[in-house]
């Protein structure tokens, strides 16, 4: 019988998942429900070993000479510390020691409570890795808990440090069997080896195969999702996850519910996003994306076809849809132009900025998305336009324009600096967040509602100021910031009203559901 605590049954069950045989065990009560599973699991030798401090150079040595990660389990305090200079060595001999500390609960760090100290980060720069696991109490704990262990073991080239808080009571065992735990694979996607062959033939082979590019752009999917509704025909068996962040929420809910999902990315990170990934590939995103398109155009996939004419679908709609004046109406204008226009650069800020650009862009784009944050959109796109010749465009709201004003106070930026800026008074996309109406606090102190104007901002700062008030205006300005020369920056206003473009906005998905 395994420990009831189940973060520690988690924690066994991935270890021998990835193959770790042999742990040397400290003596401890902290520790004991982990001890004693490892001793449970038939697949795990036991070592004990009383002084941390050898105890950590025991399991060094076996790593030496198995070439294979080695777990070493202390209790809590200043058990862990005894480890340091094992784990020293460890790190710049590249072997992989599995560091497990049993921890107290994180509510009695620095209460003068019984053995407690900071252990999370305590072995600082000398692990590659370390995590301190939840105790679970729901499937999403459940799935962090999962993912941290993961994240630690796939890690090959040192030492890690896997901290395990427990409550007490300690001495539980009365779980019959491990659980089945997900599996987490690295797998380094080099176009010499056979590793992008075999992915991308997984990939052509599955039932109902998806391939979802993030940033720097996803156009479509929020909309198709929003048709899809609850038909589970459209439900992928295999996700093949290309880039960065997507900016639809309501895409990535729906990705959840597909079985697995594998990630391409340079740096081997994980990034769990749909809470379904198996396998991580390490390798050139538009290597993968590249043969995987070439052997769709060899051989069509009916499930990638389904989801096409899904996606023309909705591309129609954002053609045909003409909305009535407000921030959509500028957006659609602006990329409607821009295709008959000067080829450039174009940035986008954060919220409703971005969203639009999912809807009727159909090129790449820039946006800060590692984070989300409004700060440093125009500072960004500012500081691009001083390093090229392009037109760079930045579109942006409000807020965002505001509070980095100060982008605009360099002596650096030219003409080639072209700034669309909507402002309807507000942080609109708060509009968009049900439930929020029935605060009072939500028009000035969340969305921070306002009567300000960028044409003094302008006017200090030498730049070009066109603003616009209704449709008419809009399109000229939108004309003229485009085809303007100028050896200045230029900015248009948009001055919209932000119950239009909510409502704008709602009316672009209820005619699409027709």
């Amino acid at each position: 019988m395994y420990s009831n605590k189940e973060n520690v049954n988690i924690l066994t069950a991935l270890l021998v998942e990835h193959g770790v045989r042999h742990a040397v065990c400290c003596p401890g009560s902290r520790n004991s429900p982990i001890v004693h599973n490892l001793n449970e699991s038939p697949d795990i030798q036991c070592y004990p070993v009383t002084d941390e401090r050898s105890a950590g150079f025991y399991a060094l040595g076996m790593s030496q000479c198995l070439q294979e990660p080695v777990a070493v389990c202390v209790t809590s305090g200043t058990a862990l510390l005894n480890l340091a200079p094992a784990v020293a060595e460890a790190y710049y001999q590249h072997a992989r020691l599995v560091v497990i500390s049993a921890d107290r609960p994180q509510a009695w760090i620095d209460q003068l409570d019984g053995q407690t100290l900071p252990q999370s980060d305590a072995l600082g720069r000398f692990v590659r890795k370390a995590v301190s696991l939840p105790e679970p109490h729901n499937d999403e704990e459940r799935w962090f808990c999962n993912r941290l262990v993961n994240e630690a073991l796939l890690e090959k080239h040192g030492p890690v440090h896997i901290n395990v808080p427990i409550s007490e009571p300690l001495f539980g065992y009365s779980v019959a069997a491990l659980p089945e735990e997900r599996k987490m694979e690295l797998l380094p996607a080099d176009i010499s080896n056979q590793t992008l062959s075999h992915v991308c033939r997984m990939f052509i082979q599955s039932k109902r195969p998806l391939l979802i590019a993030g940033q720097p752009m996803n156009p479509g999917y929020d909309e198709a999702v929003c048709l899809i509704g609850d038909d589970e025909s459209y439900i992928p068996d295999l996700v093949l996850y290309i880039g960065g962040s997507i900016v639809s929420k309501r895409l990535k809910h729906f990705l959840r519910k597909a079985k697995e999902t594998w990630a391409v990315n340079a740096t081997g990170e994980v990034t769990d996003t749909f809470m379904n990934l198996t396998r991580v590939i390490q390798g050139d995103p538009a290597v993968v994306e590249d043969q995987i398109r070439f052997l769709l155009e060899q051989q069509p996939h009916p499930f990638i076809q389904k989801w096409e004419a899904l996606l023309a679908k909705v591309r129609a709609h954002a053609a045909a849809y003409q909305p009535a004046y407000s921030e959509m109406a500028a957006v659609k204008c602006f990329e409607r132009l821009m295709g008959t226009g000067p080829v450039g650069c174009v940035h986008y800020a954060n919220s409703t900025s971005i969203r639009l650009a999912n809807i009727f862009a159909q090129h790449s784009v820039y946006c800060n998305r590692g984070v989300n944050g409004i700060e440093g959109s125009l500072s960004t796109a500012a500081g691009f336009s001083v390093v090229t010749d392009e037109i760079v465009y930045c579109v942006i709201g409000d807020l965002s324009f505001f509070y980095d004003q100060n982008a605009l106070w360099n002596q650096n930026l030219r003409g080639n600096f072209r700034i669309l800026l909507l402002n309807n008074g507000k942080g609109g996309i708060f509009n968009l967040l049900r439930g929020l109406e029935q605060s009072p606090a939500r028009d000035q102190f969340v969305a921070a509602e306002h009567h300000t104007s960028a044409e003094g901002i302008c006017q200090q700062n030498n730049v070009v100021y066109l603003k616009a008030t209704n449709m008419e205006e809009m399109q000229q300005g939108i004309s003229t910031l485009l085809n303007i020369n100028s050896s200045r920056p230029v900015l248009l206003e948009v001055f919209t009203d932000p119950a239009e473009d909510e409502r704008v906005f709602k009316d672009y998905y209820k005619t699409l559901k027709l």
